[in-house]
Protein backbone atom coordinates (compact mmCIF):
# COMPACT_ATOMS: atom_id res chain seq x y z
CA UNK A 1 0.00 0.00 0.00
CA UNK A 2 1.20 3.59 -0.76
CA UNK A 3 2.61 4.93 2.09
CA UNK A 4 1.65 8.10 1.56
CA UNK A 5 -2.34 7.18 1.94
CA UNK A 6 -0.92 5.52 5.33
CA UNK A 7 0.54 8.42 6.42
CA UNK A 8 -2.59 10.40 5.68
CA UNK A 9 -4.66 7.59 6.93
CA UNK A 10 -2.72 8.25 10.50
CA UNK A 11 -2.55 11.96 10.71
CA UNK A 12 -6.64 12.33 10.43
CA UNK A 13 -6.95 9.33 12.29
CA UNK A 14 -9.08 7.07 10.79
CA UNK A 15 -8.49 3.89 10.32
CA UNK A 16 -11.33 2.76 8.36
CA UNK A 17 -14.52 4.58 6.76
CA UNK A 18 -17.78 4.15 4.20
CA UNK A 19 -18.68 6.66 2.00
CA UNK A 20 -22.30 7.17 0.71
CA UNK A 21 -22.39 3.36 1.32
CA UNK A 22 -25.68 1.65 -0.80
CA UNK A 23 -26.37 -2.58 -0.11
CA UNK A 24 -28.96 -4.39 -1.91
CA UNK A 25 -29.64 -7.80 -1.82
CA UNK A 26 -31.14 -8.08 -5.12
CA UNK A 27 -33.55 -5.31 -5.39
CA UNK A 28 -34.28 -4.67 -2.12
CA UNK A 29 -31.65 -1.79 -0.31
CA UNK A 30 -31.00 -2.87 3.16
CA UNK A 31 -28.28 -0.05 3.65
CA UNK A 32 -28.63 3.91 2.72
CA UNK A 33 -25.78 6.24 2.23
CA UNK A 34 -24.07 4.60 5.19
CA UNK A 35 -20.91 7.60 5.98
CA UNK A 36 -19.28 6.92 8.81
CA UNK A 37 -15.68 7.14 10.53
CA UNK A 38 -13.92 4.51 12.79
CA UNK A 39 -11.26 6.04 14.61
CA UNK A 40 -7.54 4.23 15.66
CA UNK A 41 -7.30 2.29 18.25
CA UNK A 42 -11.52 3.16 19.67
CA UNK A 43 -14.57 1.03 20.03
CA UNK A 44 -17.65 2.25 18.41
CA UNK A 45 -20.62 0.13 18.28
CA UNK A 46 -23.73 -0.07 15.87
CA UNK A 47 -26.98 0.00 17.92
CA UNK A 48 -30.45 -0.39 16.23
CA UNK A 49 -33.42 -2.23 16.86
CA UNK A 50 -33.56 -5.88 14.94
CA UNK A 51 -33.31 -5.74 11.54
CA UNK A 52 -31.70 -1.77 10.77
CA UNK A 53 -28.83 -3.08 8.86
CA UNK A 54 -26.16 -2.95 11.29
CA UNK A 55 -24.91 -6.65 10.82
CA UNK A 56 -25.29 -6.34 7.01
CA UNK A 57 -23.13 -2.76 7.63
CA UNK A 58 -20.65 -4.93 9.69
CA UNK A 59 -20.26 -7.42 6.82
CA UNK A 60 -19.64 -4.96 4.22
CA UNK A 61 -16.62 -3.99 6.08
CA UNK A 62 -14.56 -7.37 5.28
CA UNK A 63 -16.79 -8.07 2.15
CA UNK A 64 -18.74 -10.81 4.08
CA UNK A 65 -21.45 -9.93 2.04
CA UNK A 66 -19.86 -10.72 -1.31
CA UNK A 67 -20.47 -14.86 -0.24
CA UNK A 68 -24.34 -13.53 -0.97
CA UNK A 69 -24.81 -13.84 -4.83
CA UNK A 70 -27.33 -12.09 -5.23
CA UNK A 71 -26.00 -8.84 -3.37
CA UNK A 72 -24.24 -5.93 -4.63
CA UNK A 73 -22.69 -2.52 -3.25
CA UNK A 74 -22.55 0.91 -4.09
CA UNK A 75 -20.04 3.83 -2.26
CA UNK A 76 -16.71 2.95 -1.05
CA UNK A 77 -15.45 1.51 2.48
CA UNK A 78 -11.96 2.93 3.14
CA UNK A 79 -8.90 0.83 4.94
CA UNK A 80 -6.11 2.83 5.52
CA UNK A 81 -7.34 5.04 2.46
CA UNK A 82 -7.61 2.35 0.10
CA UNK A 83 -11.10 1.12 -1.48
CA UNK A 84 -11.52 -2.19 -0.48
CA UNK A 85 -14.39 -2.56 -2.91
CA UNK A 86 -11.62 -2.15 -5.40
CA UNK A 87 -11.47 -5.08 -7.63
CA UNK A 88 -7.72 -5.20 -7.90
CA UNK A 89 -7.83 -5.88 -4.10
CA UNK A 90 -6.83 -9.14 -2.22
CA UNK A 91 -9.66 -9.64 -0.65
CA UNK A 92 -8.39 -13.11 1.06
CA UNK A 93 -5.52 -10.36 2.33
CA UNK A 94 -8.57 -7.78 3.25
CA UNK A 95 -9.73 -10.35 5.92
CA UNK A 96 -6.55 -11.01 7.76
CA UNK A 97 -6.39 -7.10 8.18
CA UNK A 98 -9.99 -7.00 9.27
CA UNK A 99 -10.56 -9.97 11.00
CA UNK A 100 -14.38 -11.08 12.68
CA UNK A 101 -16.21 -12.63 15.57
CA UNK A 102 -20.02 -13.58 14.80
CA UNK A 103 -22.71 -13.73 17.55
CA UNK A 104 -22.69 -17.53 18.35
CA UNK A 105 -18.68 -18.87 18.64
CA UNK A 106 -17.51 -20.85 15.84
CA UNK A 107 -15.07 -23.01 16.84
CA UNK A 108 -13.83 -25.96 14.29
CA UNK A 109 -13.59 -29.09 15.30
CA UNK A 110 -10.02 -29.11 15.75
CA UNK A 111 -7.67 -28.88 18.97
CA UNK A 112 -7.47 -25.53 20.95
CA UNK A 113 -4.13 -24.67 19.31
CA UNK A 114 -4.92 -25.42 15.76
CA UNK A 115 -8.16 -23.39 15.78
CA UNK A 116 -5.97 -20.27 17.18
CA UNK A 117 -2.89 -21.60 13.93
CA UNK A 118 -5.49 -22.16 11.06
CA UNK A 119 -5.73 -18.54 9.86
CA UNK A 120 -1.31 -18.87 9.86
CA UNK A 121 -1.31 -21.91 8.09
CA UNK A 122 -4.15 -20.91 6.02
CA UNK A 123 -1.31 -17.81 5.15
CA UNK A 124 1.02 -20.24 4.53
CA UNK A 125 3.08 -20.12 7.44
CA UNK A 126 5.17 -23.25 8.26
CA UNK A 127 7.44 -22.57 10.81
CA UNK A 128 6.39 -24.44 13.85
CA UNK A 129 8.29 -22.12 16.79
CA UNK A 130 6.58 -19.36 15.16
CA UNK A 131 3.29 -20.55 14.86
CA UNK A 132 3.87 -22.14 18.41
CA UNK A 133 4.71 -18.39 20.06
CA UNK A 134 1.92 -17.24 17.90
CA UNK A 135 -0.90 -19.90 19.20
CA UNK A 136 0.58 -18.54 23.00
CA UNK A 137 0.74 -14.84 22.30
CA UNK A 138 -2.95 -14.42 20.72
CA UNK A 139 -4.21 -17.04 23.52
CA UNK A 140 -3.06 -14.51 26.09
CA UNK A 141 -4.17 -11.67 24.03
CA UNK A 142 -7.81 -13.27 24.35
CA UNK A 143 -7.00 -13.61 28.08
CA UNK A 144 -7.58 -17.10 27.66
CA UNK A 145 -3.98 -18.98 27.74
CA UNK A 146 -4.22 -19.84 31.54
CA UNK A 147 -6.90 -21.67 31.30
CA UNK A 148 -6.21 -23.44 28.04
CA UNK A 149 -2.44 -23.82 28.60
CA UNK A 150 -2.59 -27.56 29.86
CA UNK A 151 -5.33 -28.55 27.19
CA UNK A 152 -3.79 -26.96 24.03
CA UNK A 153 -4.56 -30.52 22.14
CA UNK A 154 -8.15 -31.30 23.67
CA UNK A 155 -10.96 -30.51 21.27
CA UNK A 156 -11.68 -26.97 21.09
CA UNK A 157 -15.54 -28.15 21.49
CA UNK A 158 -14.68 -28.94 25.31
CA UNK A 159 -14.68 -25.33 26.32
CA UNK A 160 -17.33 -23.68 27.96
CA UNK A 161 -19.32 -21.18 25.38
CA UNK A 162 -17.61 -18.18 26.70
CA UNK A 163 -14.21 -19.73 26.26
CA UNK A 164 -15.06 -20.42 23.15
CA UNK A 165 -15.83 -17.09 22.13
CA UNK A 166 -12.61 -15.96 23.73
CA UNK A 167 -11.07 -18.92 21.85
CA UNK A 168 -12.76 -17.40 18.84
CA UNK A 169 -11.07 -13.81 19.19
CA UNK A 170 -7.70 -15.27 19.57
CA UNK A 171 -8.11 -16.94 15.83
CA UNK A 172 -8.74 -13.81 14.88
CA UNK A 173 -5.81 -11.69 16.32
CA UNK A 174 -3.10 -14.78 15.42
CA UNK A 175 -3.35 -13.54 12.01
CA UNK A 176 -2.59 -9.79 13.42
CA UNK A 177 -5.15 -7.53 12.13
CA UNK A 178 -5.43 -3.53 12.12
CA UNK A 179 -9.39 -4.13 12.32
CA UNK A 180 -11.92 -6.21 14.62
CA UNK A 181 -15.44 -6.93 13.66
CA UNK A 182 -17.61 -8.31 16.50
CA UNK A 183 -21.01 -9.26 15.66
CA UNK A 184 -22.87 -9.31 19.25
CA UNK A 185 -20.54 -11.12 20.44
CA UNK A 186 -21.37 -12.00 23.66
CA UNK A 187 -25.52 -12.35 22.88
CA UNK A 188 -25.24 -15.99 23.26
CA UNK A 189 -23.08 -15.91 26.73
CA UNK A 190 -24.05 -15.35 30.25
CA UNK A 191 -23.46 -12.69 32.71
CA UNK A 192 -20.32 -13.44 33.92
CA UNK A 193 -18.84 -15.20 30.13
CA UNK A 194 -20.03 -11.80 28.64
CA UNK A 195 -18.16 -9.52 31.22
CA UNK A 196 -15.04 -11.40 30.65
CA UNK A 197 -15.78 -10.60 27.15
CA UNK A 198 -16.17 -6.68 27.88
CA UNK A 199 -13.02 -6.85 29.94
CA UNK A 200 -11.11 -8.27 27.26
CA UNK A 201 -12.34 -5.51 24.70
CA UNK A 202 -11.29 -2.49 26.96
CA UNK A 203 -8.14 -4.59 26.22
CA UNK A 204 -7.85 -4.98 23.13
CA UNK A 205 -8.72 -1.48 21.56
CA UNK A 206 -5.26 -0.02 23.16
CA UNK A 207 -3.68 -2.13 20.12
CA UNK A 208 -7.22 -2.83 17.66
CA UNK A 209 -9.60 -0.49 15.97
CA UNK A 210 -12.89 -2.23 17.35
CA UNK A 211 -16.18 -2.32 16.07
CA UNK A 212 -18.87 -3.92 18.10
CA UNK A 213 -23.00 -4.83 17.36
CA UNK A 214 -24.80 -5.11 20.38
CA UNK A 215 -28.28 -5.69 21.05
CA UNK A 216 -28.42 -4.06 24.56
CA UNK A 217 -27.73 -0.98 24.94
CA UNK A 218 -25.97 -1.27 28.70
CA UNK A 219 -23.30 -3.17 27.03
CA UNK A 220 -22.74 -0.16 24.18
CA UNK A 221 -22.17 2.33 26.78
CA UNK A 222 -19.73 0.57 29.02
CA UNK A 223 -17.68 -0.25 26.35
CA UNK A 224 -17.53 2.16 23.47
CA UNK A 225 -16.25 5.79 22.63
CA UNK A 226 -18.35 6.04 19.95
CA UNK A 227 -22.21 4.71 19.24
CA UNK A 228 -23.87 4.79 15.62
CA UNK A 229 -27.99 4.49 16.00
CA UNK A 230 -29.17 3.01 12.69
CA UNK A 231 -32.94 2.20 11.65
CA UNK A 232 -34.46 1.15 8.35
CA UNK A 233 -31.28 0.61 7.22
CA UNK A 234 -30.49 4.00 7.90
CA UNK A 235 -27.66 6.16 10.19
CA UNK A 236 -29.75 8.32 12.08
CA UNK A 237 -26.92 9.45 14.69
CA UNK A 238 -23.09 9.10 15.08
CA UNK A 239 -21.22 10.75 17.84
CA UNK A 240 -19.17 9.91 21.40
CA UNK A 241 -21.49 7.31 23.21
CA UNK A 242 -21.66 9.58 26.32
CA UNK A 243 -23.02 12.38 24.18
CA UNK A 244 -25.70 10.11 22.14
CA UNK A 245 -27.36 8.50 25.10
CA UNK A 246 -27.43 11.70 27.49
CA UNK A 247 -27.81 14.65 25.18
CA UNK A 248 -28.49 13.05 21.47
CA UNK A 249 -29.40 15.34 18.80
CA UNK A 250 -32.11 13.59 17.61
CA UNK A 251 -35.74 12.82 18.85
CA UNK A 252 -35.64 9.55 17.43
CA UNK A 253 -32.29 8.91 18.84
CA UNK A 254 -33.47 9.71 22.09
CA UNK A 255 -37.13 7.91 21.89
CA UNK A 256 -35.24 4.68 20.86
CA UNK A 257 -32.36 5.14 24.00
CA UNK A 258 -35.11 5.56 25.99
CA UNK A 259 -36.99 2.59 25.17
CA UNK A 260 -39.95 4.67 23.63
CA UNK A 261 -39.82 1.97 19.97
CA UNK A 262 -37.01 -0.64 18.94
Amino acid sequence: MNEKVKDKSKKNGFKMKSENLDFFYGDFQALHDISLNFESRQVTALIGPSGCGKSTYLRCLNRMNDLIPISRVKGKVLLDGENIYDPSLDVVMLRRRVGMVFQKPNPFPKSVSENVAYGLRVNGIKNKSFIRERVEESLEKAALWEEVKDRLDDSALGLSGGQQQRLCIARALAVEPDVLLMDEPASALDPIATQKIEELIHRLKKNYTIIIVTHSMQQAARVSDRTAFFYMGKLIEEGETDTIFTRPKLRQTEDYITGRFG
